[in-house]
């Protein structure tokens, strides 16, 4: 009742001719809401398809990392080295990924008067005439061209083009039949609601051409709650890594940059944006705008009471109701505060092996008291005090070296954690990224500074 009537009132508000809405979420069936109407012959139902625009680039940016996680590519080489282009070959796949190269952001010429997108020969020849509007990792700077360019280059690689390319690496293996690069003849029409009365002129269709792997895409709103509950959560839908491993989508989650200077409330990762929300809580995903259709995409990672696999899609037909913006993070947050993920039973584990068990319990490094703990088979670090939800240090012995062991997920990932023994074999002493850890506070030239005892 709350989601539908959260739906309903920006349908009515934003005064949108057709609105779908789906929710995923791995605990309860999928949720969906369609209001108004196609604005054709055709039925609105769930499986109308709208037009996604930059949602899209989700698509392309994880199978450039796809083409990483297999050797093709690096993401610091300069596509140059993948693509024959007369100008800026030498921006990297990474800073096009993270629109951070300084590429200008659309194709050289007025496409948005002609609607009228390049073939791929003359998008890459008009590279010579495209500019470089700001020096590459000076700062975010949207690029649709940057993208185009990606999927040129994934297409090459594969030796097929991006739509062969997406269809058999990501829509096929991920079930998202009803995401397609046309429309096909039960999509909804896409308007521009006038300003000052209820009129609404249908926009012209548009094929983006060369330019389709940033903004291409049609889909429903089911199709795209499942791929942002894939972008948050990729084990549950992806058991088996097919698609992307779920570090690589970790990676891709990173922030690399913020969108705006002063007001940090977005990032932007991989081909992916990142809005944090309150108690360490993020949504990653997308917006999209093309003439006549907004679309706004995202999945949920971490909070108390999220369930697994969370996305939410938000379709319009109207190319100027913002509100569908903000949608897709209300529903989230609103439907993990009135249903929360079930709560799921604790029950005794294996104990630590031996070799970690005096290593439990209370240290300090630093001037900082830190706990260790040994859970769900991995020893594990915080720092006393850490407020609830942020991840504790995770911890992998190296092959062959007990003793010696790697951070592999939380603070100080990559660092080795040294563990130093005395002569009955006890752990008396450790170093974490070279920082001495003791069991008790000590100044960095190890000082005890527990007053002694006066008697």
């Amino acid at each position: 009742m709350r989601l539908g009537r959260m739906v309903r009132q920006v349908q009515a508000g934003a005064r949108v001719p057709a609105l779908s809405v789906a929710l995923h979420r791995a605990d309860r069936p999928l949720w969906g809401l369609t209001v108004g109407a196609t604005g054709n012959d055709a039925p609105l139902t769930p499986q109308t398809p709208f037009r996604i625009g930059s949602v899209t680039k989700t698509f392309t940016a994880v199978l450039v990392l796809q083409c990483r996680d297999e050797g093709l590519l690096d993401l610091d080489d300069p596509v140059g080295r993948h693509l024959d282009v007369p100008a800026h070959g030498e921006l990297t796949v990474r800073r096009l990924l993270s629109h951070t190269s300084g590429l200008q952001r659309e194709p050289y010429g007025d496409i948005w008067d002609t609607l009228r997108a390049p073939g791929v020969e003359q998008l890459l020849a008009d590279l010579a005439r495209a500019e470089r509007v700001l020096p590459p990792a000076r700062r975010f700077h949207y690029s649709n061209l940057g993208m185009a360019l990606l999927g040129e280059l994934v297409g090459r690689l594969r030796g097929g083009t991006w739509v062969e390319v997406l269809a058999d690496r990501i829509l096929a293996p991920l079930g998202l039949a009803a995401t397609t690069t046309r429309p096909g003849p039960h999509a909804a029409t896409g308007f521009l609601v006038d300003a000052y009365s209820d009129h609404a002129r249908p926009e012209p269709p548009t094929d983006f051409g060369a330019v389709g792997p940033a903004a291409q895409l049609w889909s429903t709103a089911g199709d795209m709650a499942r791929w942002a509950a894939f972008l948050a959560d990729p084990s549950a839908l992806d058991p088996t890594g097919a698609v992307l491993a779920p570090g690589t989508l970790d990676e891709m989650r990173w922030p690399r940059t913020v969108t705006d200077e002063t007001n940090w409330a977005d990032g932007f990762g991989l081909g992916l944006i990142l809005v944090p929300q309150p108690n360490r809580v993020l949504h990653v995903g997308h917006d999209g705008a093309m003439p006549g259709f907004l679309a706004s995409v995202y999945g949920r990672r971490g909070g108390d009471g999220t369930p697994g696999a969370m996305g939410c899609a938000v379709l319009g037909s109207a190319g100027t109701a913002g509100a569908i913006f903000d949608l897709p993070h209300r529903l989230l947050a609103t439907s993990v505060e009135h249903d929360p993920a079930d709560i799921e039973p604790w029950s005794p584990g294996e104990p630590a092996p031996a070799a970690y068990r005096d290593v439990l319990g209370r240290w300090w490094g630093e001037g900082f008291e830190y706990v260790f703990l040994w859970r769900d088979g991995a020893l594990r670090a915080r720092r006393a005090g850490d407020p609830p939800g942020k991840p504790a240090a995770v911890f992998a012995p190296l092959p062959d070296r007990p003793d010696v062991l790697r951070t592999i997920s939380g603070r100080e990932v990559g660092e080795l954690l040294r563990l130093t023994r005395d002569e009955r074999g006890a752990v008396r002493r450790m170093h974490w990224a070279t920082y001495r850890f003791t069991r008790d506070q000590q100044t960095f030239d190890g000082y005890d500074v527990r007053w002694p005892d006066r008697g």
